[in-house]
């Protein structure tokens, strides 16, 4: 087939490498612009940029799509389809109509559940034991369109939103090629729109912890909020992030204490009071200003006590 890629992080380089290896004639690839990055704050390249300039394609990085000018280059050449992932802009119904076969975007969810711009993310927060990955097609709506091929798999135990979301990159490069070889056989299915669950967009508040939650909870927000804005509390008023948590049981040596109170502090124990009567042991933190370090440091470096109250 002819196609357009539009992708820009990491998780689409491996549906455009598989679209490459198939065969397909990929006739341009759009991306996000270059931006400030780093310390220097010096511009860098989407993923989806780097590798398709070492594989000779032409890239597009439009500022703003929703323009004449921007359409007049996406219809600069008749294409077959238009291959959508994690692109990061809503295409205008002008976009949709121009590629002969429509618009064919992968979806880290099993859609109808979590539409929306952080799936991976929400699954793990809010608990949900399997996942996977949905080609459909593209209409005016928030990932409302038909279904063309879904496949899914299972959320391993400890498993962070990064890790996962790496995984179903690879899954959902296979389910494309899949999905553009049987085009012409598969009939899309129509999405339950009552059965839909949303995954909006995460915000910085979003990884505040509350400590009144039962300890799974927050180990799911632990795992799930990465790489950002992560599981956050405070200690002694500066902000500490919670990079890896174990939920547990409340034992009789936790005593009764209140919801975000350290129980524990000593060795590599480091465990807070959570809410249902379950405690949460803390792995590995970050303090504000240091580097991510395991617990036994932590409570060394910081002199933290049992007792003591985070958030």
């Amino acid at each position: 087939m002819k196609l357009v890629f539009m992708g820009t992080p990491e998780s689409a380089v491996p549906t455009l490498r598989r679209c490459v290896e198939e065969g397909h004639e990929v006739l341009g690839v759009w991306t996000q612009p270059d931006r400030p990055a780093g310390r220097g704050n010096r511009l860098k390249a989407p993923p989806v940029k780097e590798f398709a300039l070492l594989k000779g394609l032409a890239v597009h990085q439009p500022s703003k799509i929703r323009t004449e000018e921007a359409l007049a280059l996406f219809k600069e050449r008749e294409f077959d389809a238009a291959v959508v992932v994690a692109y990061g802009r809503i295409l205008p119904p002008a976009f949709l109509r121009a590629p002969r076969l429509g618009c064919v975007n992968v979806h880290f969810s099993l859609l109808p559940k979590y539409r929306g711009a952080a799936p991976v993310n929400w699954a793990i927060v809010r608990g949900e034991r399997e996942t996977g990955v949905t080609t459909m097609l593209m209409d005016e709506g928030l990932d409302t369109g038909p279904v063309l091929l879904q496949r899914s798999t299972q959320i391993e135990e400890g498993e962070t939103a990064p890790r996962l979301l790496e995984r179903l990159s690879h899954v959902g490069a296979e389910l494309l090629v899949e999905t553009l070889a049987r085009f012409g056989e598969l009939e899309p299915r129509a999405q339950h729109d009552e059965a839909a669950t949303l995954a909006p967009i995460l915000r910085r508040e979003d990884g505040l912890i509350d400590w009144s939650l039962d300890a799974a909870q927050i180990e799911h927000r632990v795992r799930g909020l990465q790489p950002w804005p992560n599981a956050f509390t405070t200690h002694h008023g500066r902000r500490l992030i919670v990079w890896h948590a174990e939920a547990r049981a409340r034992e009789a040596e936790d005593g009764e204490a209140t919801a975000g109170t350290l129980v524990v502090a000593r060795g590599d124990d480091l465990i807070t009071a959570c809410g249902g009567g379950t405690t949460l042991k803390l792995l590995e933190v970050q303090p504000e200003g240091k580097q991510r370090m395991r617990a036994r440091d932590f409570i060394n470096g910081s002199r933290v006590q049992a007792g003591e109250k985070l958030g």
